[in-house]
C-alpha cells in the first residue's frame, strides 16, 4: 500500500503544489518504492484532492525522472538500476568537479569558512550513527560548496542529482551506505583540505574518487543481489 501523507504546512499551496511536494517527498523517501504503480484515484483520496492536481503532479515528477509510464501498467514511480545508479553519480561526478574547482578559485576565506563546520557536525552525526542527520548534512555541504562556485544553474542542478542520490542511498542503506559513510566522511575531509589550498589537482581527483567510490560500492551491491525471476 502506498503511504502518502498530507502535511498540514502545505495547505497554503495550490493543490497542484500541494499534490506534487508530497508525491516527490514519498517517492524520494522511499515511501513510495521504486517500481511502484500510481493510481491516480487512490492518491487523490489520501491526499483530498481531485484528480486533476494528481495527474498534473505525476506529469511534473516524469519530467524529473521520479516517475515513468510503462505500457499496460501507467504511471510508477521509477525503478533503480544499475543504470540509473550510474546516471546518477556520473551526472554527480561531472556537476561537482565543476562546482569544487569553482569554489576553490572563486571563494573568499569568510566563505570557505563556513564549509568546516558542517563536515565537523558530520564527523559527530556519524560518531553518534545518526545516519540520517550525517547524509543530510551531506546535501548541506556539497550544495554550500556549489554556492561558493556563484553559479546558480549549476547549483540547481546539483540538488536535483542529489535529491536522485538521497533515493538510492534510502533504498539501499544497509546494503552500502552503512558500510561506505567512514570511507565518504575521509574523503570530505580531504576534499575540504583541498578546497582551502586552492589546490585544483587534488581536489579534482578527489571528487572524482569520491562519486567512482561510491558507484563502485552500490554497482557491487546490485552485482550481488539474485536475478529476478520471470
Amino acid at each position: 500500500m502506498i503511504a502518502v501523507s498530507a502535511p498540514q504546512e502545505r495547505r497554503h499551496v495550490t493543490k497542484q503544489q500541494y499534490a506534487y511536494a508530497s508525491l516527490r517527498e514519498a517517492i524520494l523517501r522511499c515511501e513510495i518504492a521504486p517500481g511502484e504503480r500510481l493510481i491516480i484515484d487512490d492518491l487523490a483520496g489520501r491526499l483530498h484532492t481531485s484528480i486533476i492536481p494528481v495527474r498534473e503532479a505525476i506529469r511534473l515528477l516524469e519530467s524529473e525522472g521520479l516517475v515513468v509510464n510503462i505500457a499496460h501498467v501507467g504511471a510508477t514511480a521509477a525503478p533503480i538500476s544499475r543504470l540509473s545508479v550510474t546516471e546518477i553519480f556520473t551526472v554527480l561526478e561531472g556537476l561537482e568537479s565543476v562546482s569544487t574547482r569553482s569554489a576553490a578559485q572563486r571563494a573568499d576565506a569568510a566563505g570557505l569558512a563556513t564549509l568546516r563546520p558542517l563536515v565537523e557536525a558530520m564527523d559527530r552525526a556519524l560518531e553518534s550513527k545518526r545516519h540520517d542527520e550525517w547524509a543530510a548534512l551531506n546535501t548541506r555541504l556539497h550544495l554550500a560548496m556549489a554556492g561558493l562556485a556563484g553559479m546558480p544553474m549549476l547549483e540547481q542542478m546539483l540538488r536535483r542529482a542529489l535529491d536522485h542520490w538521497d533515493r538510492v542511498r534510502r533504498f539501499f542503506f544497509k546494503g552500502v551506505l552503512a558500510h561506505r559513510t567512514a570511507i565518504a566522511q575521509r574523503e570530505h575531509h580531504e576534499m575540504l583540505t583541498a578546497i582551502e589550498a586552492r589546490d585544483l589537482v587534488a581536489l579534482e581527483r578527489i571528487v572524482r574518487q569520491h562519486a567512482q567510490g561510491a558507484l563502485a560500492a552500490y554497482a557491487a551491491h546490485l552485482d550481488a543481489q539474485p536475478e529476478p525471476h520471470s
